[in-house]
């Protein structure tokens, strides 16, 4: 595997780890969101990572694809709307219960750490096949 290739492979796991971010901050600012576009209740979201080629990063001779990862799309979590009692909310059904997106935000909150260790993780290894690059190059100049 060359450095091009170990780049591209941190690159894609990079962006499925901002993803993940994404998410997380996507169902933590609709925590306490009681009504969507669509009239309904927010339902929290995950991403499908999974494993996939990579389109190689240059043309010719040097293009070559890898595996590496990518976000495949995106589901919606089956979880009941939790129910809070306020009889004056705008929201609130004939028994005075508003209903709130089933967001766990101790989960949401894990998820955020996990997605920011992955991505440093990433940028770990990229730095080190871009610092084993240099130094290879260092040596190949030397005559």
């Amino acid at each position: 595997m060359d450095f091009l290739s170990s780049a591209a492979i941190s690159a894609s796991g990079m962006e499925a780890e901002r993803v993940r971010l994404d998410v997380s901050a996507l169902n933590l600012a609709n925590a306490h969101t009681t009504r969507t576009a669509d009239g309904g209740v927010f339902r929290p979201l995950r991403a499908i990572i999974g494993t996939a080629q990579i389109a190689p990063m240059f043309s010719g001779a040097l293009a070559k694809s890898v595996a590496g990862v990518e976000v495949q799309g995106y589901q919606e979590l089956d979880v009941k709307p939790r129910l809070a009692y306020e009889p004056g909310h705008p929201d609130a059904d004939k028994s005075g219960f508003v209903a709130y997106p089933g967001v766990n935000s101790t989960i949401e909150m894990l998820d955020v750490l996990g997605a920011l260790r992955a991505y440093e993780s990433n940028v770990a290894a990229f730095n080190a096949a871009k610092s084993m690059a240099i130094k290879a190059l260092d040596i190949g100049g030397r005559s």
